[in-house]
């Protein structure tokens, strides 16, 4: 199917340009079938669409009970003694996702799910990384990994990890008869969730990361977490590969930060150097793409609109 760029004016009119997209696609589906799967992104970029969306449930525009969702990645890591501290962290995304979308609704999903990263005990699992190293393998060639555990794995605990906490996750999906609509912000460096610059795309699925030192300190720097002893070394996160399973990907942009892994993602070919760039590929095999922009995160995709044009891409300017 064609890829469909709506670039916008700023951060409210790109929200509520997305919000209406994925309202009208929930509306149109939920009239074919009784249940609605929706993927769902935390961050920045979509907060205001998720308002927009709870407004419109609220009113009456869909019916939010017949709505189930899956988020696409959480931390490994976060402080706490047990799973329930860990999942109620204020840092955690099944805090964040109750902040901004879940505790708005008035009529609450049939289920939401979010990866099982919580479950994880971050220094146990190290543990067991040290005393069983060829359990595991890491895959990726640039600062943040993913950690491969075997399917033979000798300890019992990574084994867990792979089968009860990971694959289980992604055999929830399935069950739910697979991602009717993926929301998906944009890293600074075209990274989807978790699934960082050079991580391959095959067997992309749900994957065990290690993050980045970088992402380690920011997260201090930026008044997240106290120290770096607290910040999470890990996350579990969709892949790109599982990502773009979804029958329509809407991706959200906004700011300067955006602007270069954006054009990169449509105007070059796809690579895991850029993982949203699998979007390509996904819209060749059938898939629903679209992406709505902020102007400035547009800026280099409007600056050479003949090269969208050649690869049969539509770009609307609202």
């Amino acid at each position: 199917m064609p890829i469909n760029v709506f670039v916008t004016n700023d951060f409210d009119q790109m929200s509520k340009v997305a919000a209406k997209i994925v309202k009208e696609n929930i509306i149109t589906t939920l009239t074919a079938k009784k249940k609605f799967v929706l993927g769902l992104a935390t961050g920045n970029s979509p907060t205001s669409l998720y308002k927009h969306l709870a407004m419109a449930a609220n009113a009456g525009e869909f019916d939010s009970a017949r709505i189930r969702s899956f988020n696409l990645d959480e931390y490994v890591g976060l402080p706490g003694e047990n799973v329930q501290q860990r999942l109620l962290h204020p840092e955690s995304y099944s805090f964040f996702m109750i902040q901004e979308f879940f505790g708005l609704l008035k009529r609450k999903f049939i289920e939401t799910s979010v990866p099982y990263g919580a479950m994880i005990d971050q220094k146990r699992m190290m543990q067991e990384f040290a005393a069983n190293p060829d359990d595991w393998d890491e895959s990726g060639v640039d600062a943040g990994k993913a950690i491969v555990i075997k399917p033979d794995a000798a300890s019992e605990y990574l084994a867990w990890i792979r089968y009860d906490v990971l694959e289980s996750y992604e055999k929830k999906i399935a069950n739910a008869g697979g991602i009717d609509l993926q929301i998906i912000g944009s890293g600074g460096r075209g990274h989807v969730a978790f699934h960082e610059s050079g991580i391959p795309f095959d067997n992309s699925r749900v994957m065990l990361i290690k993050l980045d030192d970088n992402t380690v300190s920011n997260a201090v720097t930026d008044g997240h977490f106290k120290s770096r002893d607290d910040s999470p070394r890990y996350a579990t996160s969709m892949g790109a590969e599982l990502v773009y399973e979804a029958k329509t990907v809407v991706l959200l942009a906004n700011g300067e930060r955006k602007a270069r892994p954006v054009a990169e993602s449509l105007l070059c070919d796809p690579t895991p150097d850029v993982p949203i760039s699998y979007g390509q590929i996904y819209a060749r095999n059938g898939g629903n793409l679209i992406y709505v922009l902020d102007k400035v995160a547009a800026t280099d995709l409007l600056a050479d609109t003949d090269a969208l044009k050649n690869k049969g891409i539509t770009l609307e300017t609202l």
